[in-house]
């Protein structure tokens, strides 16, 4: 008997998956709760286990696609076993064109409307400011279902979405449906994007990443687009095609960094402060226990949770870096969720320690290798890269004195941290060697002003200079 693999939903505000990589092919055996195949959402990358035991019969949904929850994406032969969970919207009768991953086309050619779904994704995640607000129900009396993504799209390119018919299960409206209206000309012309200072990403859309090097043909300016003013290019896309070169498209994982660091730089005025701060006695702290308290706990002792302690002491003495920007209202947080990034070998996650006010030095330390564990190995829950007040950011480890973060939205500030290395300093009218690090906060200057971000940097770099807490 057969059992179908669905697309599942990986939290409450996802309602699409890109299948990336399928870590079985047809024919072979595969154990229940074994990894099957990889997706990528709008919120985090994850492995799928299969939902039961026996032999893969046949994949529906190629690598690359994406398709809404529910979506039978492959089959398995186990004989006597139910389905584990029947489709809610049949599969595609057809697959659709190769997405942008494959190789590329013979020839330069704008893509039929019928295939949208290769054009830039524009995560939901991404967004910096709440979804718009949409009519509820069509004319006739209809409620109009559709996502907080659809909603931000619709708004983006002038749409109203009583207008859209839903192709998606009870008539759910879909970004494919949106992008369709688009190409179609349902869209009003959008208004012409505010200018920004920011460095344009490079466009992901499907003609540039399918011109053959040899073919030196650039597409005509918005052939088979659509409009995104976030990724606009700021230079004419045929002034990046010359020479010889190979255009590569983006991961989606890429895509949504590109579009999250693009919007972020758009929407927050960037601020820097810089500080430096003495780790020569946290450092010895380490050196002499780090043996003893991973044999202890269980668990390697990094300096990371000694930052994240001394961050929410900081930010306890001044909770306006630990907030938020919604227009014209400041959203303070009470907790203090600490997102901290994790460089992947295929790109970037900020998985957030949630309540770090709530938690021991043991606590933290526990936490935040858990995290960085279950997030190269796609282990990690969108609801644990969700919800952070505040982000920190380690460039250090990979040897740069200092870096000027991008802000992680919705937040308002980011820490950087840098590599801590032993430099002569004068302590006392003295040279003195001492492990030091640089520390950058960039900051939003909406909602936070200098004063207050360097009497921030100031309180993290007196809490690490005068370590006192016991870690044993």
């Amino acid at each position: 008997m057969a059992v179908d693999v669905i697309m599942p939903q990986m939290g409450e505000s996802i309602f699409e998956g890109t299948i990336t990589k399928w870590l079985k092919k047809p024919g072979d055996r595969i154990e229940r709760d074994e990894p099957l195949f990889e997706i990528s959402t709008d919120k985090v990358d994850a492995e799928i286990p299969a939902p039961s035991a026996g032999v893969l019969k046949e994949i529906k949904v190629p690598e690359g696609q994406t398709v809404p929850i529910q979506t039978v994406v492959a089959l398995i032969e186990a004989a006597g076993a139910a389905a584990s969970a029947p489709a809610a919207a049949p599969a595609p009768a057809a697959a659709p064109p190769a997405p942008a991953e494959k190789a590329p086309a013979p020839k330069v050619a704008a893509p039929a409307p019928a295939a949208p779904a290769a054009a830039p994704r524009t995560p939901e995640a991404t967004s910096v400011s709440p979804a718009p607000p949409a009519p509820a129900v069509r004319d006739n009396g209809q409620k109009i279902r559709s996502s907080p993504l659809v909603r931000r799209m619709a708004k983006e390119h002038n749409l109203d979405l009583g207008e859209i018919e839903g192709s998606g299960a009870g008539g759910r409206i879909s970004k494919k449906d949106v992008l369709a209206a688009v190409e179609t000309g349902v869209a009003k012309p959008p208004a012409a994007p505010a200018p920004s200072s920011a460095p344009a990403s490079g466009s992901a859309e499907p003609p540039v990443v399918s011109a053959p090097p040899a073919a030196r043909q650039v597409p005509p300016a918005g052939a088979g687009t659509v409009f995104h003013p976030v990724l606009e290019n700021a230079v004419p896309r045929e002034r990046m095609y010359f020479g010889n070169y190979e255009a590569q498209p983006m991961s989606t994982m890429r895509q949504r960094i590109a579009e999250h660091m693009v919007a972020s730089k758009h929407v927050s005025p960037h601020v820097y402060s810089i500080d430096e701060a003495d780790m020569t006695r946290i450092a010895k702290i380490r050196e002499r226990s780090k043996a003893a308290f991973e044999t202890k706990y269980g668990t390697k002792l990094t300096y990371m949770p000694f930052f994240v302690r001394a961050c929410v002491e900081g930010l306890r003495a001044f909770p306006t870096v630990n907030a938020s920007a919604d227009g014209n209202t400041m959203v303070l947080h009470r907790e203090i969720n600490v997102g901290i990034a994790v460089a992947l070998d295929w790109g970037l996650i900020v998985p957030v320690l949630k309540n770090s006010e709530e938690k021991n030095f043991l606590g933290l330390a526990r936490g935040i290798n858990d995290l960085a564990e279950r997030a190269r190995a796609k282990k990690l829950k969108p609801e644990e890269v969700q919800e952070g007040t505040f982000s920190i950011t380690n460039p250090g480890i990979y040897g740069g004195l200092m870096g000027l973060p991008v802000i992680n939205q919705p937040n308002v500030a980011i820490l950087g941290i840098g590599a801590i290395q032993k430099r002569p300093m004068v302590i006392d009218d003295a040279i003195s060697i001492r492990s030091m690090v640089y520390l950058t906060l960039s900051y939003d200057h909406r909602v936070v002003d200098g004063a207050i971000a360097h009497q921030f940097v100031a309180k993290v770099k007196s809490y690490l200079e005068s370590w006192n807490e016991e870690i044993l």
